[in-house]
Protein backbone atom coordinates (compact mmCIF):
# COMPACT_ATOMS: atom_id res chain seq x y z
CA UNK A 1 0.00 0.00 0.00
CA UNK A 2 1.14 3.24 -0.83
CA UNK A 3 2.14 6.05 1.89
CA UNK A 4 -0.27 9.41 1.42
CA UNK A 5 2.61 11.40 -0.33
CA UNK A 6 3.34 8.77 -2.90
CA UNK A 7 1.88 8.96 -6.76
CA UNK A 8 0.36 6.30 -7.57
CA UNK A 9 -0.94 4.91 -11.26
CA UNK A 10 -4.88 3.44 -11.09
CA UNK A 11 -5.55 0.02 -12.43
CA UNK A 12 -7.03 1.08 -15.42
CA UNK A 13 -4.80 3.63 -16.54
CA UNK A 14 -3.11 3.92 -19.80
CA UNK A 15 0.22 2.59 -17.82
CA UNK A 16 -1.51 -0.40 -17.06
CA UNK A 17 -3.14 -0.72 -19.82
CA UNK A 18 0.49 -1.44 -21.57
CA UNK A 19 1.68 -3.59 -18.67
CA UNK A 20 3.49 -1.12 -16.97
CA UNK A 21 3.64 1.31 -13.92
CA UNK A 22 4.53 4.13 -15.62
CA UNK A 23 2.60 6.85 -18.36
CA UNK A 24 4.47 7.83 -20.96
CA UNK A 25 5.38 11.14 -20.41
CA UNK A 26 6.85 10.15 -17.18
CA UNK A 27 9.49 7.17 -18.64
CA UNK A 28 11.72 9.83 -19.64
CA UNK A 29 12.42 10.38 -15.53
CA UNK A 30 13.07 6.73 -15.26
CA UNK A 31 15.59 6.73 -17.49
CA UNK A 32 17.29 9.89 -16.55
CA UNK A 33 17.56 8.43 -13.15
CA UNK A 34 18.55 5.12 -14.14
CA UNK A 35 21.54 6.52 -15.85
CA UNK A 36 22.54 8.22 -13.38
CA UNK A 37 22.09 6.14 -10.65
CA UNK A 38 24.53 3.69 -13.19
CA UNK A 39 27.08 6.36 -13.42
CA UNK A 40 27.35 6.40 -9.36
CA UNK A 41 28.57 2.91 -9.28
CA UNK A 42 30.90 3.06 -13.02
CA UNK A 43 32.47 6.20 -12.27
CA UNK A 44 33.36 5.51 -8.71
CA UNK A 45 34.95 1.72 -9.68
CA UNK A 46 36.90 3.08 -12.84
CA UNK A 47 38.23 6.56 -11.25
CA UNK A 48 38.89 4.35 -8.02
CA UNK A 49 41.81 2.34 -10.15
CA UNK A 50 43.62 5.48 -11.33
CA UNK A 51 43.31 7.15 -7.85
CA UNK A 52 44.53 4.15 -5.89
CA UNK A 53 47.97 5.44 -5.84
CA UNK A 54 47.06 8.88 -5.07
CA UNK A 55 45.00 7.20 -2.25
CA UNK A 56 47.87 5.04 -0.44
CA UNK A 57 50.25 7.67 -0.66
CA UNK A 58 47.71 10.52 0.93
CA UNK A 59 46.36 7.83 3.71
CA UNK A 60 49.34 5.71 3.71
CA UNK A 61 47.96 2.43 3.04
CA UNK A 62 49.68 -0.56 2.52
CA UNK A 63 49.07 -3.06 -0.77
CA UNK A 64 46.71 -5.23 1.52
CA UNK A 65 44.81 -2.39 3.06
CA UNK A 66 44.51 -1.04 -1.12
CA UNK A 67 43.10 -4.56 -2.04
CA UNK A 68 40.50 -4.49 0.75
CA UNK A 69 39.46 -0.71 -0.37
CA UNK A 70 39.15 -2.27 -3.66
CA UNK A 71 37.34 -5.89 -1.97
CA UNK A 72 35.31 -4.70 0.81
CA UNK A 73 33.14 -3.10 -1.80
CA UNK A 74 33.44 -6.01 -4.18
CA UNK A 75 32.44 -8.57 -1.31
CA UNK A 76 29.38 -6.98 -0.51
CA UNK A 77 28.18 -5.98 -3.85
CA UNK A 78 28.39 -9.78 -5.25
CA UNK A 79 27.34 -11.23 -2.22
CA UNK A 80 24.14 -9.70 -1.74
CA UNK A 81 23.48 -9.05 -5.47
CA UNK A 82 20.79 -11.62 -5.80
CA UNK A 83 19.10 -10.48 -2.50
CA UNK A 84 19.07 -6.99 -3.74
CA UNK A 85 17.17 -7.86 -7.05
CA UNK A 86 14.38 -9.63 -5.03
CA UNK A 87 14.34 -6.87 -3.11
CA UNK A 88 12.72 -4.64 -5.88
CA UNK A 89 10.46 -7.59 -6.73
CA UNK A 90 9.39 -7.65 -3.11
CA UNK A 91 8.78 -4.46 -1.75
CA UNK A 92 8.88 -2.31 -5.56
CA UNK A 93 10.98 -1.45 -7.74
CA UNK A 94 10.84 2.16 -6.90
CA UNK A 95 11.11 1.87 -3.03
CA UNK A 96 13.92 -0.42 -3.56
CA UNK A 97 15.87 1.57 -6.02
CA UNK A 98 15.59 4.93 -4.16
CA UNK A 99 16.84 2.63 -1.24
CA UNK A 100 19.95 1.36 -2.84
CA UNK A 101 21.13 5.06 -4.04
CA UNK A 102 20.30 6.44 -0.76
CA UNK A 103 22.79 4.22 1.35
CA UNK A 104 25.28 4.32 -1.96
CA UNK A 105 25.20 8.20 -1.61
CA UNK A 106 25.37 8.40 2.43
CA UNK A 107 28.38 5.59 2.81
CA UNK A 108 30.65 7.70 -0.16
CA UNK A 109 30.24 10.61 2.01
CA UNK A 110 31.42 8.96 4.36
CA UNK A 111 34.03 7.51 2.57
CA UNK A 112 34.97 11.27 1.35
CA UNK A 113 36.05 12.03 4.87
CA UNK A 114 37.21 8.78 5.58
CA UNK A 115 41.04 9.99 8.01
CA UNK A 116 42.16 6.18 7.65
CA UNK A 117 41.86 3.10 5.93
CA UNK A 118 40.36 0.78 8.49
CA UNK A 119 37.26 3.62 8.22
CA UNK A 120 37.76 3.74 4.50
CA UNK A 121 37.11 0.15 3.98
CA UNK A 122 34.61 -0.46 6.39
CA UNK A 123 32.46 2.51 4.68
CA UNK A 124 33.11 0.79 1.21
CA UNK A 125 31.65 -2.52 2.51
CA UNK A 126 28.59 -0.36 2.83
CA UNK A 127 28.67 1.25 -0.10
CA UNK A 128 28.46 -2.09 -1.79
CA UNK A 129 25.27 -3.12 0.02
CA UNK A 130 23.56 0.11 -1.70
CA UNK A 131 25.07 -0.91 -4.99
CA UNK A 132 23.83 -4.05 -4.35
CA UNK A 133 20.63 -3.05 -4.07
CA UNK A 134 20.59 -0.28 -6.58
CA UNK A 135 22.38 -2.13 -9.95
CA UNK A 136 19.66 -4.90 -10.27
CA UNK A 137 17.45 -2.05 -9.54
CA UNK A 138 18.93 0.18 -12.66
CA UNK A 139 17.56 -1.89 -15.47
CA UNK A 140 15.16 -3.56 -13.92
CA UNK A 141 12.88 -0.14 -13.39
CA UNK A 142 13.48 0.70 -17.02
CA UNK A 143 12.33 -2.88 -17.90
CA UNK A 144 9.13 -2.15 -15.51
CA UNK A 145 8.39 1.11 -16.87
CA UNK A 146 8.83 0.72 -20.82
CA UNK A 147 6.28 -1.83 -22.61
CA UNK A 148 8.24 -4.57 -24.86
CA UNK A 149 8.00 -2.34 -28.01
CA UNK A 150 9.87 0.60 -26.37
CA UNK A 151 11.92 -1.24 -24.15
CA UNK A 152 14.94 -1.95 -26.92
CA UNK A 153 15.52 1.39 -27.58
CA UNK A 154 15.26 2.49 -23.87
CA UNK A 155 18.13 -0.07 -22.56
CA UNK A 156 19.88 0.98 -25.65
CA UNK A 157 20.19 4.47 -24.27
CA UNK A 158 21.02 3.52 -20.77
CA UNK A 159 23.80 0.89 -21.80
CA UNK A 160 25.55 3.83 -24.32
CA UNK A 161 25.11 6.24 -21.22
CA UNK A 162 26.70 4.00 -19.13
CA UNK A 163 28.91 3.01 -21.67
CA UNK A 164 30.16 6.60 -22.52
CA UNK A 165 30.35 7.08 -18.15
CA UNK A 166 32.78 4.35 -17.70
CA UNK A 167 35.02 5.68 -20.72
CA UNK A 168 34.90 9.09 -19.86
CA UNK A 169 35.32 9.15 -15.87
CA UNK A 170 38.87 7.82 -16.08
CA UNK A 171 40.00 9.92 -18.11
CA UNK A 172 38.38 13.10 -16.11
CA UNK A 173 39.23 11.92 -13.06
CA UNK A 174 43.07 11.26 -14.48
CA UNK A 175 43.09 14.73 -15.32
CA UNK A 176 42.10 16.32 -12.08
CA UNK A 177 44.07 14.10 -9.77
CA UNK A 178 47.09 15.43 -11.59
CA UNK A 179 45.87 19.13 -11.95
CA UNK A 180 44.93 19.27 -8.02
CA UNK A 181 47.14 16.59 -6.27
CA UNK A 182 46.94 13.33 -4.21
CA UNK A 183 43.98 14.77 -1.52
CA UNK A 184 41.51 15.55 -4.63
CA UNK A 185 41.09 11.53 -4.55
CA UNK A 186 37.88 12.43 -2.10
CA UNK A 187 36.17 14.28 -4.62
CA UNK A 188 35.61 10.77 -6.42
CA UNK A 189 33.27 9.85 -3.70
CA UNK A 190 31.74 13.53 -2.96
CA UNK A 191 30.78 13.77 -6.69
CA UNK A 192 27.92 10.61 -5.89
CA UNK A 193 26.12 13.38 -4.03
CA UNK A 194 24.56 15.82 -6.72
CA UNK A 195 24.26 12.84 -8.91
CA UNK A 196 22.56 10.80 -6.58
CA UNK A 197 20.34 13.38 -4.81
CA UNK A 198 19.24 14.37 -8.72
CA UNK A 199 18.20 10.68 -9.38
CA UNK A 200 16.24 9.89 -5.79
CA UNK A 201 14.14 13.33 -6.90
CA UNK A 202 13.23 12.21 -9.92
CA UNK A 203 11.98 8.96 -8.81
CA UNK A 204 9.91 10.68 -5.80
CA UNK A 205 8.48 13.49 -7.62
CA UNK A 206 8.02 12.58 -10.98
CA UNK A 207 8.09 8.83 -10.74
CA UNK A 208 4.66 6.63 -9.84
CA UNK A 209 5.17 3.95 -7.44
CA UNK A 210 5.41 0.29 -9.09
CA UNK A 211 3.29 -2.55 -6.89
CA UNK A 212 5.40 -5.44 -5.52
CA UNK A 213 5.40 -8.69 -8.05
CA UNK A 214 5.82 -11.32 -5.33
CA UNK A 215 6.03 -11.97 -1.69
CA UNK A 216 9.08 -14.54 -1.60
CA UNK A 217 11.57 -14.40 1.13
CA UNK A 218 14.97 -12.23 0.54
CA UNK A 219 17.45 -15.22 1.97
CA UNK A 220 19.67 -13.55 3.89
CA UNK A 221 20.35 -16.36 5.79
CA UNK A 222 22.59 -17.21 2.26
CA UNK A 223 23.25 -13.66 2.11
CA UNK A 224 25.08 -13.67 5.00
CA UNK A 225 26.94 -17.44 4.95
CA UNK A 226 27.92 -16.26 0.71
CA UNK A 227 29.44 -12.79 2.26
CA UNK A 228 31.04 -14.76 4.89
CA UNK A 229 32.88 -17.11 2.50
CA UNK A 230 34.16 -14.97 0.11
CA UNK A 231 34.77 -12.70 2.75
CA UNK A 232 37.40 -15.80 4.10
CA UNK A 233 38.96 -16.74 1.08
CA UNK A 234 39.69 -12.68 0.05
CA UNK A 235 40.78 -12.59 3.56
CA UNK A 236 43.10 -15.35 3.61
CA UNK A 237 44.52 -14.39 -0.36
CA UNK A 238 45.24 -10.89 1.02
CA UNK A 239 47.01 -12.12 4.08
CA UNK A 240 49.18 -14.90 2.20
CA UNK A 241 51.95 -11.53 2.01
CA UNK A 242 50.48 -8.89 4.23
CA UNK A 243 52.76 -7.80 7.41
CA UNK A 244 51.81 -9.81 10.33
CA UNK A 245 48.86 -11.52 8.75
CA UNK A 246 50.48 -14.61 6.90
CA UNK A 247 49.86 -16.95 9.61
CA UNK A 248 46.48 -16.32 8.98
CA UNK A 249 46.06 -16.73 5.45
CA UNK A 250 45.63 -21.07 5.19
CA UNK A 251 42.87 -20.83 7.95
CA UNK A 252 40.70 -18.34 6.68
CA UNK A 253 41.18 -20.45 3.23
CA UNK A 254 40.11 -23.36 5.16
CA UNK A 255 37.23 -21.97 7.04
CA UNK A 256 35.84 -20.10 3.59
CA UNK A 257 36.08 -23.09 1.42
CA UNK A 258 34.12 -24.83 4.19
CA UNK A 259 31.73 -21.97 4.79
CA UNK A 260 31.17 -22.07 0.79
CA UNK A 261 30.20 -26.05 1.07
CA UNK A 262 28.05 -25.20 3.82
CA UNK A 263 26.59 -22.01 1.77
CA UNK A 264 25.72 -24.78 -0.88
CA UNK A 265 24.11 -26.87 1.39
CA UNK A 266 22.00 -24.11 3.28
CA UNK A 267 21.18 -22.99 -0.78
CA UNK A 268 19.80 -26.62 -1.40
CA UNK A 269 17.84 -26.80 1.68
CA UNK A 270 15.96 -23.28 1.19
CA UNK A 271 12.50 -23.27 -0.43
CA UNK A 272 13.23 -19.98 -2.18
CA UNK A 273 16.88 -20.12 -2.34
CA UNK A 274 19.50 -16.61 -3.76
CA UNK A 275 20.76 -18.95 -5.87
CA UNK A 276 19.24 -22.02 -7.90
CA UNK A 277 21.71 -24.38 -8.11
CA UNK A 278 19.75 -26.69 -10.36
CA UNK A 279 20.43 -24.54 -13.14
CA UNK A 280 23.93 -25.67 -12.81
CA UNK A 281 23.02 -29.02 -13.65
CA UNK A 282 22.54 -27.46 -17.31
CA UNK A 283 25.89 -28.22 -18.76
CA UNK A 284 25.92 -24.96 -21.25
CA UNK A 285 24.96 -22.85 -18.43
CA UNK A 286 27.63 -24.06 -15.98
CA UNK A 287 30.15 -23.84 -18.68
CA UNK A 288 29.32 -19.98 -19.53
CA UNK A 289 29.34 -19.11 -15.82
CA UNK A 290 32.86 -20.93 -15.52
CA UNK A 291 34.75 -18.88 -18.43
CA UNK A 292 32.94 -15.74 -17.42
CA UNK A 293 34.91 -16.46 -13.73
CA UNK A 294 37.96 -16.76 -15.25
CA UNK A 295 37.46 -14.27 -18.26
CA UNK A 296 36.85 -11.16 -15.90
CA UNK A 297 38.94 -12.69 -12.63
CA UNK A 298 41.78 -12.30 -15.66
CA UNK A 299 39.81 -8.57 -16.29
CA UNK A 300 39.61 -7.27 -12.72
CA UNK A 301 43.25 -7.84 -11.74
CA UNK A 302 44.57 -6.35 -14.77
CA UNK A 303 42.10 -3.31 -14.54
CA UNK A 304 42.94 -2.69 -10.68
CA UNK A 305 47.24 -3.43 -10.77
CA UNK A 306 47.94 -1.78 -14.34
CA UNK A 307 47.63 1.74 -13.14
CA UNK A 308 49.25 0.79 -9.93
CA UNK A 309 52.33 -0.22 -11.95
CA UNK A 310 51.95 2.73 -14.83
CA UNK A 311 51.48 5.56 -12.32
CA UNK A 312 53.45 4.13 -9.19
CA UNK A 313 56.15 2.33 -10.48
CA UNK A 314 56.44 4.25 -13.89
CA UNK A 315 55.79 7.45 -12.46
CA UNK A 316 53.23 8.06 -14.87
CA UNK A 317 50.44 10.46 -14.46
CA UNK A 318 47.00 10.15 -13.71
CA UNK A 319 46.29 11.58 -16.80
CA UNK A 320 47.92 10.13 -19.41
CA UNK A 321 46.73 6.53 -17.24
CA UNK A 322 43.28 7.85 -17.53
CA UNK A 323 43.26 6.79 -20.96
CA UNK A 324 43.71 2.75 -20.44
CA UNK A 325 39.79 2.39 -20.01
CA UNK A 326 38.77 4.53 -23.05
CA UNK A 327 39.63 1.56 -25.52
CA UNK A 328 37.37 -1.12 -23.76
CA UNK A 329 34.45 1.13 -23.09
CA UNK A 330 34.50 2.28 -26.40
CA UNK A 331 34.87 -1.06 -27.90
CA UNK A 332 31.77 -2.32 -25.75
CA UNK A 333 29.59 0.22 -26.79
CA UNK A 334 30.44 0.49 -30.69
CA UNK A 335 31.02 -3.54 -30.91
CA UNK A 336 28.55 -5.31 -28.96
CA UNK A 337 25.66 -4.85 -31.56
CA UNK A 338 27.18 -6.38 -34.13
CA UNK A 339 28.79 -9.23 -32.13
CA UNK A 340 25.58 -9.86 -30.53
CA UNK A 341 24.50 -10.49 -34.60
CA UNK A 342 26.96 -12.95 -35.40
CA UNK A 343 26.42 -15.01 -31.66
CA UNK A 344 22.61 -15.37 -32.83
CA UNK A 345 23.65 -16.58 -36.60
CA UNK A 346 26.74 -18.57 -35.57
CA UNK A 347 25.76 -19.42 -31.80
CA UNK A 348 27.81 -18.02 -29.28
CA UNK A 349 30.60 -20.79 -29.08
CA UNK A 350 32.88 -19.23 -31.52
CA UNK A 351 32.63 -15.16 -30.47
CA UNK A 352 32.93 -16.12 -26.97
CA UNK A 353 36.43 -18.73 -27.60
CA UNK A 354 37.69 -16.66 -30.21
CA UNK A 355 37.32 -12.98 -27.91
CA UNK A 356 38.62 -14.60 -24.82
CA UNK A 357 42.13 -15.88 -27.04
CA UNK A 358 42.04 -12.43 -27.97
CA UNK A 359 41.90 -11.22 -24.44
CA UNK A 360 44.59 -13.41 -23.74
CA UNK A 361 47.07 -12.30 -26.39
CA UNK A 362 46.81 -8.57 -24.98
CA UNK A 363 47.83 -10.05 -21.52
CA UNK A 364 50.59 -11.84 -22.50
CA UNK A 365 51.91 -8.64 -24.62
CA UNK A 366 51.66 -6.88 -21.18
CA UNK A 367 53.44 -9.49 -19.46
CA UNK A 368 56.16 -9.33 -22.42
CA UNK A 369 56.21 -5.98 -22.32
CA UNK A 370 57.02 -5.50 -19.03
CA UNK A 371 59.07 -8.44 -18.74
CA UNK A 372 61.28 -6.70 -20.83
CA UNK A 373 61.43 -3.64 -18.90
CA UNK A 374 59.65 -1.75 -22.14
CA UNK A 375 57.88 1.57 -21.05
CA UNK A 376 56.02 2.78 -23.77
CA UNK A 377 52.93 3.76 -23.30
CA UNK A 378 51.33 4.99 -26.36
CA UNK A 379 53.14 2.66 -28.77
CA UNK A 380 52.86 -0.52 -26.02
CA UNK A 381 50.82 -0.77 -23.23
CA UNK A 382 47.92 1.62 -24.94
CA UNK A 383 47.74 -0.56 -28.30
CA UNK A 384 47.54 -3.76 -26.08
CA UNK A 385 45.15 -2.21 -23.91
CA UNK A 386 42.82 -1.55 -27.41
CA UNK A 387 43.50 -5.20 -28.05
CA UNK A 388 42.12 -6.23 -25.10
CA UNK A 389 39.43 -4.04 -25.75
CA UNK A 390 38.42 -5.71 -29.03
CA UNK A 391 38.17 -8.92 -27.78
CA UNK A 392 35.76 -8.39 -24.31
CA UNK A 393 33.38 -6.71 -27.08
CA UNK A 394 33.70 -10.19 -28.43
CA UNK A 395 32.66 -11.77 -25.70
CA UNK A 396 30.31 -9.83 -23.80
CA UNK A 397 26.83 -9.88 -25.85
CA UNK A 398 27.38 -13.67 -26.73
CA UNK A 399 28.60 -14.77 -23.10
CA UNK A 400 25.05 -13.05 -21.95
CA UNK A 401 23.35 -14.89 -24.92
CA UNK A 402 25.15 -18.36 -23.93
CA UNK A 403 23.76 -17.60 -20.47
CA UNK A 404 20.05 -16.87 -20.93
CA UNK A 405 19.34 -19.37 -23.70
CA UNK A 406 20.61 -22.65 -21.73
CA UNK A 407 17.93 -21.62 -19.68
CA UNK A 408 13.72 -22.18 -19.90
CA UNK A 409 12.57 -18.53 -19.99
CA UNK A 410 11.04 -18.72 -16.70
CA UNK A 411 14.77 -18.57 -15.59
CA UNK A 412 16.20 -16.23 -17.73
CA UNK A 413 16.15 -13.60 -14.46
CA UNK A 414 17.42 -15.74 -12.18
CA UNK A 415 20.76 -17.24 -14.77
CA UNK A 416 21.22 -13.49 -15.97
CA UNK A 417 21.89 -12.36 -11.63
CA UNK A 418 23.93 -15.72 -11.45
CA UNK A 419 26.06 -14.86 -14.28
CA UNK A 420 26.93 -11.35 -12.86
CA UNK A 421 27.23 -11.94 -9.39
CA UNK A 422 29.56 -14.76 -10.96
CA UNK A 423 31.42 -12.16 -12.50
CA UNK A 424 32.11 -9.89 -9.49
CA UNK A 425 33.26 -12.70 -7.45
CA UNK A 426 35.78 -13.72 -10.25
CA UNK A 427 37.08 -9.76 -9.76
CA UNK A 428 36.95 -10.23 -6.20
CA UNK A 429 38.72 -13.10 -5.72
CA UNK A 430 41.45 -11.93 -8.41
CA UNK A 431 42.06 -8.41 -6.47
CA UNK A 432 42.74 -10.43 -3.51
CA UNK A 433 45.12 -13.45 -4.81
CA UNK A 434 46.65 -11.64 -7.21
CA UNK A 435 47.56 -8.84 -5.36
CA UNK A 436 49.61 -11.36 -3.28
CA UNK A 437 51.02 -12.76 -6.22
CA UNK A 438 52.95 -9.06 -6.92
CA UNK A 439 53.69 -8.56 -3.42
CA UNK A 440 55.28 -12.11 -3.19
CA UNK A 441 57.12 -11.05 -6.53
CA UNK A 442 58.41 -7.89 -6.04
CA UNK A 443 59.63 -9.10 -2.17
CA UNK A 444 61.69 -11.52 -3.60
CA UNK A 445 63.50 -9.09 -6.00
CA UNK A 446 64.06 -6.20 -3.91
CA UNK A 447 65.35 -8.10 -1.39
CA UNK A 448 66.28 -6.58 2.17
CA UNK A 449 67.00 -2.97 0.46
CA UNK A 450 65.90 -0.60 3.36
CA UNK A 451 63.61 2.26 1.78
CA UNK A 452 62.00 1.27 -0.63
CA UNK A 453 57.80 1.82 -0.94
CA UNK A 454 55.92 -1.37 -1.49
CA UNK A 455 54.25 -2.24 -5.14
CA UNK A 456 52.40 0.29 -6.34
CA UNK A 457 53.10 2.54 -3.72
CA UNK A 458 54.45 5.98 -5.05
CA UNK A 459 58.38 6.60 -4.15
CA UNK A 460 59.45 9.73 -1.58
CA UNK A 461 61.24 11.95 -3.07
CA UNK A 462 64.77 11.47 -3.34
CA UNK A 463 65.06 7.86 -3.25
CA UNK A 464 68.77 6.63 -4.83
CA UNK A 465 68.78 6.10 -8.18
CA UNK A 466 69.91 2.47 -7.94
CA UNK A 467 67.26 1.88 -5.24
CA UNK A 468 64.70 3.16 -7.58
CA UNK A 469 66.11 1.57 -10.78
CA UNK A 470 65.85 -1.88 -8.38
CA UNK A 471 61.89 -0.58 -7.57
CA UNK A 472 61.28 -0.25 -11.16
CA UNK A 473 62.37 -3.91 -12.13
CA UNK A 474 60.46 -5.44 -8.99
CA UNK A 475 57.50 -3.08 -10.05
CA UNK A 476 58.08 -4.77 -13.76
CA UNK A 477 58.50 -8.42 -12.07
CA UNK A 478 55.43 -8.39 -10.14
CA UNK A 479 53.43 -7.08 -12.90
CA UNK A 480 54.75 -9.78 -15.45
CA UNK A 481 53.85 -12.67 -13.04
CA UNK A 482 49.73 -11.22 -12.85
CA UNK A 483 49.66 -10.47 -17.25
CA UNK A 484 51.08 -13.93 -17.28
CA UNK A 485 48.93 -16.02 -14.92
CA UNK A 486 45.72 -13.82 -16.28
CA UNK A 487 46.78 -14.56 -19.48
CA UNK A 488 46.65 -18.60 -19.24
CA UNK A 489 43.05 -18.12 -17.50
CA UNK A 490 41.69 -16.46 -20.34
CA UNK A 491 42.88 -19.51 -22.61
CA UNK A 492 41.50 -21.72 -20.23
CA UNK A 493 37.89 -20.11 -20.37
CA UNK A 494 38.03 -20.17 -24.17
CA UNK A 495 38.90 -23.86 -23.92
CA UNK A 496 35.65 -23.89 -21.22
CA UNK A 497 33.69 -22.17 -23.90
CA UNK A 498 34.46 -23.74 -26.72
CA UNK A 499 33.30 -27.33 -25.25
CA UNK A 500 30.36 -26.60 -23.32
CA UNK A 501 28.98 -23.83 -25.24
CA UNK A 502 26.88 -24.58 -27.82
CA UNK A 503 27.43 -22.92 -31.60
CA UNK A 504 28.50 -23.89 -34.64
CA UNK A 505 32.70 -24.74 -34.95
CA UNK A 506 33.13 -22.95 -37.99
CA UNK A 507 33.04 -19.12 -37.74
CA UNK A 508 31.51 -18.96 -41.53
CA UNK A 509 28.75 -22.02 -41.18
CA UNK A 510 26.58 -23.12 -44.10
CA UNK A 511 23.36 -21.58 -43.74
CA UNK A 512 21.29 -24.54 -44.68
CA UNK A 513 18.61 -26.30 -42.47
CA UNK A 514 21.25 -29.30 -41.63
CA UNK A 515 23.53 -26.51 -40.62
CA UNK A 516 21.23 -24.76 -38.11
CA UNK A 517 21.33 -25.03 -34.08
Amino acid sequence: MSSANETTVDSHSPARANGTFCPQTQRKFVLVAAILASALGFIDGSILAIAMPALRADLGASLAEAQWISNAYALTLSALILAGGAAGDRFGLRRAFVTGIALFIVASLACAVAPDPAILIAFRAIQGIGAAIMVPGSLAIIAKAYPKKERGRAIGIWAAASALTTALGPVLGGFVLTTFGNGVWRAIFAINLPLGLVSIYLLLAKVPADKPTEKRSLDLGGAGLATLAFGLLAYGLTAMNAEGGGMLSTPAIIAGVVLLFVFIAYERWQRDPMIDLGLFRIRAFAGANLATFFLYFALSANLFYLPMLLIAGWRLSEAEVGFIFLPLSASIALLSGPAGQWSDRIGPRFPIASGSMVVAIAFAGLAMLTHFGIHNFWTGTFPLMALMGLGMAQVVSPLSTAVMTSVEDKDTGAASGINNAVSRVGGLIAVAAMGSLAAWVYARIIGNASGVPGFGEPPASGLAANLDAARVAASDSAFTAVAAVTALLCVLSSLIAWFTVPGQASPWPRQTAESRD
